[in-house]
């Protein structure tokens, strides 16, 4: 189903400052407004973002408890303490333990390290009884848990009773509750001050070691090993590509280009993807590419993610601490195996719940989309959420039994503007566990609750989100002329990269847009373009406009088109042009804009 968007476009920032920054950085004006509207106003804030610089990072003794953390880790090392690291089953937390293994066995080898990663279907999210039964059986006095237990208070308290410790490294929201760790670092938690608030789990990780890293003496340069990893969880954890997160992601991305661990390489060979650093992109060498955030979210966070979905998380943790390349490669084609086995269940499992909406002749008035399959597999109800969005555009909340215990389980996911997590707060009251962020959450419900939280949250969905919400949205940066588009301005445009949430890669409009006679219309409905304007001072910009085939009959009849579009490069035969990637277009006049 192809749903109608809404452009809106942004409103422009403060003038006087764009002129200013215009001018002190020679740079054009839109690009100047762009850094404006990411709340980038001085020439050093410019300075800083376009050149990110590792001394950027905060000292992780702000973090409240880290004092508390390295001395707990501390005297673990002194006593010789065995030492179980404990990750959600997602990519966050697979990397988060993965980076933390890698750098504790590397640097303290006199530590007895084990790792634990719940299994999705018999454990569940967050630490379980049977993972603190696995450290009591294996003699474990410390555990360090990575990107979950901030909502585990009485497991943690379980633990305890064992005489086993927790250090939590986590980004989630807390609960009215904190377990009774010995330390929780967690920057989102009540009298915390450190300045960034939007880590990852792994990131979070990251400043425990710099933590540690720091009270040893150990130089920075065994930490920077460590950031493919963060950066694979920043990409797949979807959060903001801002502040720190956008240091780490630098630097990350130069690592994976530079010099990529065993895994990193294997999961891109397997994926078909081979690198090259980005000062080769202009040779005719191979056909190679600078790997970028989107190539992280859409070809190696889905691999690693898959093993955690169709057998254990474990799999995923075994390739990414992998010594060499020949080890690597046989992780990741089974890690691929499982991938494809994934896309081919999520795909029927999609199918049959868009047949289960569309058979309900009320769903057409509901603000919410609440479907439950009596066997689909509980690791890929995530993405079927999404897949349900994508088709219907309402927040979605896709259940399965767990035949462990009976209960209901559910992934759910949001629209713009919703917020699911405040949303499903108001009835935790029915959740056996429950956990999230804004526009993704997990929850389990007991069945004979089902009832009464899917209509109580239909309910607040109609209170709560307006019929223009129900559309989904193009968000649009800036005007732009075709004369503007230069390879000077191309390349400060790449400054703004890496993108992601929250500095997403700009998005352009440009009217009254006409073919120049080389266009073409595709077999699968895509439009291979070549678009010109008037007082155009070129012969034409060449893109591409995937799944928006039924306006070429308009094009090829010489009517104006308005465009929506961000700018890429192309690379073909080792040469490399610009190109404009076409997100949606319309008739010139057809329709009015709205501003934010």
């Amino acid at each position: 189903m192809n749903i109608p968007r809404r452009w809106i476009i942004k409103n422009p920032g403060n003038k006087e400052i764009i002129r200013s920054l215009e001018s002190q950085l020679h740079i054009h004006s839109t690009l100047a407004n762009l850094l404006v509207q990411r709340g980038i106003t001085t020439i050093e804030e410019a300075r800083n973002f376009f050149r990110p610089e590792l001394y950027h990072l905060h000292d992780p003794y702000k973090m409240l408890n880290m004092n508390k953390a390295v001395n707990r880790f501390n005297k673990a090392v002194k006593n010789k303490d065995k030492i179980l690291l404990y990750g959600d089953y997602d990519v966050d937390g697979t990397s988060a333990v993965a980076m933390m293994y890698k750098f504790l066995s590397a640097k303290f080898p006199q530590l007895e390290l084990d790792y634990y990663i719940p299994d999705r279907y018999k454990e569940g999210y967050g630490i379980s009884y049977q993972g603190i039964e696995y450290a009591v059986s294996r003699g474990v006095n410390l555990v360090i848990a990575l990107d979950c237990g901030i909502k585990d208070a009485e497991r943690v308290a379980y633990a305890r009773e064992k005489n086993i410790d927790f250090i939590i490294c986590d980004h989630h929201l807390p609960g009215d509750v904190l377990p009774p760790a010995e330390a929780i670092l967690n920057p989102k938690q009540k009298n915390c001050t450190y300045p960034y608030k939007e880590l990852s789990g792994c990131g979070v990780g990251f400043k425990f070691l710099q933590a540690i890293a720091h009270y040893h003496r150990f130089n920075f340069k065994d930490l920077y090993e460590l950031l493919d990893l963060v950066v694979l969880s920043i990409a797949s954890d979807i959060v903001p590509l801002t502040g720190e997160n956008r240091v780490l992601a630098y630097y990350g991305l130069k690592k994976i280009n530079e010099n990529p661990s065993p895994a990193i390489e294997a999961l891109l060979e397997t994926a078909g993807i081979k690198r090259k650093p980005e000062s080769l992109l202009k040779t005719n060498y191979v056909f190679t590419k600078y790997i970028n955030i989107s190539d992280l979210v859409y070809y190696v966070g889905p691999r690693v993610n898959a093993a955690g979905r169709m057998h254990t998380g474990r799999n995923s943790v075994d390739l990414l601490i992998s010594k060499n390349l020949s080890e690597a490669k046989n992780y990741a084609r089974v890690i691929n195996d499982f991938n494809t086995e994934r896309k081919n269940i999520d795909a029927q499992v999609t199918s049959e719940a868009i047949a289960m909406i569309e058979a309900d002749e009320t769903h057409k008035y509901k603000k919410s989309t609440i479907v439950f399959g009596e066997n689909w597999p509980k690791g890929i109800l995530g993405i079927v959420a999404s897949r349900l969005i994508e088709h219907f555009y309402k927040p979605a909340i896709v259940f399965t039994r767990n035949h462990e215990d009976g209960t209901l389980t559910g992934s759910a996911r949001s629209i713009k503007g919703f917020d699911l997590y405040g949303a499903l707060n108001q009835f935790s009251h029915l959740f056996e566990h429950w956990g999230g962020h804004t526009y993704a959450a997990g929850l389990s419900i007991r069945e004979e609750n089902f009832k009464e939280f899917k209509e109580a949250f239909e309910t607040y969905a109609i209170e709560n989100i307006t019929d223009e919400m129900l559309v989904p949205v193009i968000e649009i940066d800036a005007y732009l002329e075709f004369n503007d588009i230069s390879k000077k301005f191309f390349n400060t445009l790449k400054l703004f990269a890496p993108f992601g949430p929250e500095n997403p890669n700009p998005v352009f409009m440009t009217e009254e847009v006409y073919d120049n006679g080389y266009s073409r219309l595709l077999n699968n409905n895509h439009i291979k373009l070549m678009v010109t304007q008037k007082h155009y001072k070129d012969f034409g910009l060449p893109g591409i406009a995937f799944q928006l085939g039924d306006f070429f009959p308009y094009m090829e009849k010489g009517l104006p088109v308005d465009i929506v579009y961000t700018i890429e490069e192309n690379e073909w035969n080792g040469n490399v042009s610009l190109q404009l990637n076409v997100k949606d277009m319309r008739l010139s006049g057809s329709d009015q804009n709205y501003s934010l």
